[in-house]
């Protein structure tokens, strides 16, 4: 095995040479350990880094310690002769030969990253001793001595403060790699880091392990001061150090571009006159002490509001709350309630640009999701799972309406039922997730998890149906299901599990199942339209695109008009017999004694699909947009302009006026809830509540109460209205409705100016193209669908991971655009048309 670290070209002969050495040796055990390598390779790199360190106290006469200051050499300290450097750069060029030499031979990378630390280490100590940077092939020119003479004597407290913070170094090392608590391992840290800025404060530069500072920046200055200039250099510094500050509040402050950049031009202007004058870089030097620690503090305390609050930029009203903090006005904090927590808000990414990051950055801002480890998995929080329940209370309620009754089915399945119906499984198979071991025992028979559950409860459909009375059979079960997609997932819109309801009816006519299956097509539309504000398009699947071993399906379609693409709402399925016949559902028939009939059954259902439908739907550059009727709190009451001046007895009165609202509204069915919170301005709470799309912000503060009246300010089309303090239950009440129309109309004109018919596949393609959803005459015909795929798909998918872009049959809808002609031809033009059927882009 190769030597774990390179002993440098030359024999280590000198102090810095072998200090050099060791630090390089040290780093090189280190990576050993850490890499686990075999042990008499580690006692081989330990024997030579004990060797380095006898040699060492052999040369200086003391034992080297870890982050010790370098010693120099004697003949540094002497007068120094012409060729000086001559050693220091002979030993770096030699150690860059090995350096090359190892990597040409593709060394280990421990051997390598040792060889190249000794290097920096060599290169340092050249610097030191030339005051000059390493430049291969030009070696330094001769150095007299009356620089030397002027270089000021080093600061009386450095050297020891240096070796404070050497050994405070050694000492968060060693508690971290003994794992001690956390608030230890925080105290030493923070010790270390004030012990920096204190030597900063005293040499003028930053503490490198292994380079002391050689002198305090005023004692520095002071040389340089004798000649008639410092009064001018000083009042150069001053004017640097404001610009500076002025440069960085004008970004805070989110300025126009031209401002910040006449600014920065200035301050670089100032700069270089401060060079020119000097002879020195512009360092701010006083401002390190002073402020260092606090600026950490400051921004870890920023990093935590910043997980608190979601990371991007402020939504609107941002920039008046802004003004409102630095004023102490009615957005300041409240009293006792210490520095402002200084988050951003809203969304970095916009809607019509970026649709993908925007999806994702609300869903996970607005506190709708939160990831998994599990890939395609995810956590519904409670502000999402809140929409799927309105749904669920609405729907349950109308299908109870239908004689429908509610059980529960296991999520296993058998390998023989489920693979009993071939068509059916056909469409599910890739995506089934199999039960193969228990514990570390493989089962007899590998058992599915339900990817949909007609093989799991039709079994038992046919030990309850004897006779025609024991018909119709109308179950319906909320429950998951897991289909392991392999395309991209995207949260509520492809995933792994998912949420859903699944009804299961089986009926002794065709007639009575086929009135079902459009009663309960006509509730999914009820869901979209009425709940959630989104119009769809109610029509059939084709032949290619029904469910597989049904007889036909219905579906609801709706658009999305920022990526141009449709999305399936909920589909409604008639079974027909298949199903019945397979697991032998059969009944007596009453009309012919002694014969045998099969039932008639349906399926149909809807997903948490819908969530991901409505933020794509409503949802602008602020956030989440939602609607009234299925969101979890249809108005926040903010209280305002509580601040330190304000009294006591007046702060009181308000947040009794808001407890007051907030009873009045909650008797009015309204879902309501008072923000209250003391450690957040009112500007950040309106950027927080307008992120998660409540419908309706209540501001209330000392004038409104004074007036007797508050602001209501509408989510959906960012309108102020003033109301009389009396009124508060009824307007809000008809606002609520009045947003809750307001977003379906908009959602609707969108939809209609986004549908269009085609008659040619020339006038399709180019509509297509402009991100329409396109009724076109169609033969039904399945080759015919997959060559309209084909011809319309892209090279390009409009978002990664997303499926072929090209255009598929969403439904051939129930009111067409327009009528077929008769003998009018498929745009394909191979055969006659069957329907005008809607075809587009689709997730």
């Amino acid at each position: 095995a190769p030597a774990p670290a390179p002993a440098p070209a030359p024999a280590p002969n000198s102090a810095p040479d072998l200090f050099a050495s060791i630090v390089a040796q040290g780093e090189a055990v280190r990576n050993l350990k850490a890499a686990k390598a075999p042990k008499e390779e580690v006692d081989k790199a330990v024997q030579q880094l004990l060797s380095f360190k006898a040699q060492f106290k052999q040369l200086t006469g003391v034992d080297y310690k870890p982050g010790m200051a370098p010693p120099t050499s004697p003949a540094s300290t002497a007068a120094p002769s012409s060729d000086s450097s001559s050693c220091p750069y002979t030993r770096v060029s030699q150690q860059g030969e090995l350096v090359k030499k190892l990597k040409a031979e593709q060394a280990p990378k421990d051997q390598i990253d040792a060889a190249v630390k000794l290097l920096l280490a060599l290169k340092a100590e050249f610097k030191q001793t030339t005051g000059q940077d390493y430049k291969p092939g030009a070696a330094p020119a001769q150095k007299t001595t009356a620089p030397v003479q002027n270089q000021p004597s080093p600061a009386p407290a450095a050297p020891g403060l240096y070796e404070q913070v050497a050994e405070q170094g050694e000492v968060v090392r060693k508690l971290k790699a003994e794992k001690a608590p956390k608030d230890q391992i925080d105290a030493a840290v923070k010790q270390l880091l004030a012990l920096k800025v204190e030597y900063k404060q005293q040499t003028g530069q930053d503490y490198k392990p292994g380079s002391q500072a050689p002198a305090s920046p005023v004692q520095t200055q002071a040389s340089t001061s004798q000649s008639g200039s410092a009064p001018q250099a000083q009042e150069l510094f001053a004017q640097v150090t404001l610009q500076g500050e002025l440069v960085r509040k004008l970004k805070a402050e989110k300025a126009a571009k031209e401002q910040v950049d006449g600014a920065v031009k200035t301050l670089l202007d100032l700069k270089s006159k401060y060079k020119s004058l000097t002879g020195e870089e512009y360092k701010p030097v006083a401002a390190a002490g002073a402020t260092g620690g606090e600026d950490k503090n400051r921004k870890e305390r920023e990093n935590k509001s910043e997980k608190r609050g979601g990371g991007g930029k402020k939504g609107r009203g941002d920039k008046a709350s802004q003004g409102k903090e630095s004023s102490g006005g009615a957005g300041g904090s409240g009293e006792g309630q210490g520095p402002k927590k200084q988050t951003r808000l809203g969304l970095e990414a916009k809607k019509e640009e970026n649709l993908a990051d925007w999806y994702s950055q609300v869903i996970t801002k607005a506190e709708m999701i939160e990831y998994y480890d599990v890939s395609g998995c995810y956590v519904l929080r409670p502000w999402s799972y809140a929409i799927w329940e309105a749904i669920k209370e609405f729907f349950d309620k109308e299908i109870r309406k239908l004689g429908v009754e509610n059980c529960y089915f296991p999520m296993f399945v058998s390998q023989a039922a489920l693979e009993k119906e071939k068509s059916h499984i056909a469409d599910f198979a890739p995506e089934v997730a199999w039960v193969t071991r228990s514990g570390k025992t493989e089962l007899a028979e590998p058992i599915a998890v339900r990817p949909t559950s007609e093989t799991v409860m039709y079994p038992a459909y046919a030990k309850w149906v004897q006779s025609h009375r024991d018909l119709p059979i109308k179950l319906n079960q909320w429950c998951n299901v897991v289909r392991w997609e392999f395309k991209h997932p995207q949260p509520f819109l492809r995933t792994r599990e998912f949420l859903w309801q699944e009804g299961h009816t089986a009926f002794a006519t065709k007639e009575e199942a086929a009135e079902e299956v459009l009663q309960i097509l006509d509730l999914y539309a009820r869901v979209y339209e009425e709940l959630m504000a989104i119009p769809v398009v109610k029509g059939r699947k084709t032949e290619k695109e029904k469910f597989a071993g049904g007889d036909y399906t219905t579906t609801v379609e709706a658009f999305i008009s920022a990526s141009g693409r449709a999305i399936q709402g909920a589909t409604s399925h008639h079974l027909g017999q298949n199903f019945s016949k397979m697991f032998e559902i059969v009944f007596e028939d009453p009309k012919k004694p002694g014969e045998k009939q099969l039932a008639f059954q349906n399926s149909w259902g809807i997903t948490t699909r819908t969530i991901g439908v409505l933020t794509m739907v409503h949802g602008d550059n602020m956030g989440l947009v939602l609607p009234p009727r299925v969101a979890c709190l249809q108005v926040v009451i903010i209280p305002c302009g509580i601040t330190a001046s304000l009294p006591e007895q007046e702060k009181d009165a308000l947040l009794a006026l808001c407890s007051t609202y907030l009873s009045r509204l909650l008797d009015a069915g309204v879902r309501v809830k008072t923000d209250l919170r003391e450690n957040y301005s009112p500007g950040w709470k309106f950027n927080h509540w307008e992120l998660k799309g409540v419908p309706v912000r209540l501001e209330v503060g000392p004038k409104d109460m004074q007036q007797k009246h508050c602001v209501a300010v509408r989510r959906d089309s960012g309108e102020k209205v003033t109301i009389p303090e009396a009124e508060v239950e009824k307007k809000l009440v008809t606002m609520l409705e009045d947003i809750q129309n307001s977003l379906f109309k908009k959602a609707s004109d969108d939809l209609q100016s986004h549908m269009v018919a085609a008659d040619t596949m020339e006038q399709f393609q180019k509509d297509l193209d402009q991100g329409r959803i396109v009724q076109i005459p169609f033969c039904g015909g399945i080759e015919c669908e997959d060559w309209i795929k084909k011809t319309t798909a892209k090279d390009q998918d409009l978002e990664p991971g997303a499926p072929s872009m090209g255009a598929k049959s969403l439904c051939i809808p129930f009111s067409p655009l327009k009528t077929l002609q008769p003998g009018q031809m498929c745009v394909s033009g191979k055969e006659p048309a069957q329907h005008y059927t809607l075809f587009g882009r689709s997730y």
